[in-house]
């Protein structure tokens, strides 16, 4: 195995709050390994929702309450390293790891079930309930450290697995299918880029509602046909004219997601960036058979799946830019922009 140092860079989120609660340290004690674990070293990792969330406590349903404020329900431990989109090589593993992983390169799986040896009982988002990949090296279960062979990019690949993965269980957990049409939501950030991607994979046909200025990069991705945000849906398309509805936006458009779909639709919502709080006529639901799907867990068998599907060239990375480590603050500004298209990513080979 080769050396590893004893300490690294990374950046620590010391507490909820503004953007100074980012810190970049360069006195951070790299991460020990167990028996069933892998060391990494990171070569680039996303940005995500879910580290803009988790730092302003987005996730506390109580105002002023940060005991609630991760993904899961719980607290936050603080300082915490975030990333849950990590791609680098193994570098060291436990005593009950193939060593045949050794120098391999590797996605991290951002839903994990397994830490410090033991099974999880509910599972932990990787940044979140545990440090992730804002730093030179992390750490994680072998399970979930899946080898890579395609020529993709570090940073392209560190693009694929929570917003993809994500867009997978969404579609997974919709039974989306070649003669489905489906509605994705916030279609030009990451998930709905991956949306867009793995629907066409599945032959299905999509609908994507973004801004008029990104509708042509939509439809190169492989969209059928584009609405703008601020369109009334239910008037562009008609009542009952979608089989699928993937909602990563929410907000007070959210009854007209019910209105489009047919009888025995399939709502699916892994995001509310335009607002949590919407209005729900429940006769829409039970009249219409509908049924809804929250997706956070991923099916075991999704990253797996999802690795296929990069390995099969199924789906390519859509990255928009790619910043230094010590730009995590400028990084998660555009990021809250939503001007992008694609993913924002942190390039550890960038020194700045």
């Amino acid at each position: 195995m080769k050396i590893i140092p004893n300490i690294m860079s990374g950046i620590q989120l010391t507490g909820h709050g503004d953007l100074d609660k980012l810190v970049l340290r360069n006195d951070i004690p790299v991460p020990n390994i167990g028996p069933r674990d892998v060391l990494i070293k990171v070569s680039a990792a996303g940005v995500n929702n879910t580290d803009i969330n988790t730092r302003t406590a987005w996730y506390s349903k109580s105002e002023g309450n940060s005991g609630d404020s991760s993904w899961s329900g719980g607290p936050i431990q603080f300082p915490r390293i975030q990333g849950a989109d990590v791609c680098g090589r193994v570098v060291a593993f436990g005593e009950q790891v193939d060593k045949r992983i050794l120098n391999e390169r590797v996605l991290v799986e951002p839903c994990i079930r397994e830490a410090g040896g033991s099974t999880l009982e509910l599972p932990w988002y990787f940044g979140s309930e545990c440090d992730g990949g804002f730093a030179e090296y992390t750490v994680v279960a072998a399970r979930h450290a899946y080898q890579i062979t395609r020529p993709f990019s570090d940073v392209g690949l560190a693009s694929f697995p929570c917003s993809y993965s994500t867009a997978e269980n969404m579609l997974t957990r919709a039974k989306v299918t070649a003669t489905d049409t489906v509605l994705v939501t916030g279609a030009s950030g990451g998930v709905g880029s991956a949306v867009i991607q793995l629907t066409k994979a599945r032959d299905a046909k999509v609908i994507a509602i973004t801004s008029e200025s990104k509708v042509a990069d939509i439809l190169s991705l492989g969209a059928n046909k584009t609405l703008d945000r601020n369109e009334n849906i239910v008037q562009a398309l008609g009542k009952n004219s979608v089989d699928v509805v993937i909602d990563l936006v929410a907000g007070s458009q959210w009854p007209d997601h019910l209105e489009v779909l047919k009888p025995f639709g399939r709502y699916a919502a892994a995001g509310a960036i335009a607002g949590p709080l919407v209005e729900l006529d429940v006769r829409t639901l039970y009249l219409k058979d509908l049924s809804l799907f929250g997706c956070t867990v991923l099916g075991e068998e999704v990253f797996g799946n999802l690795i296929k599907r990069i390995e099969a060239e199924q789906i390519k990375p859509l990255v928009s830019k790619t910043f230094a480590i010590s730009q995590i603050a400028e990084a998660q500004q555009q990021f809250e922009l939503k001007k992008h298209i694609g993913k924002l990513v942190i390039d550890l080979s960038i020194v700045n």
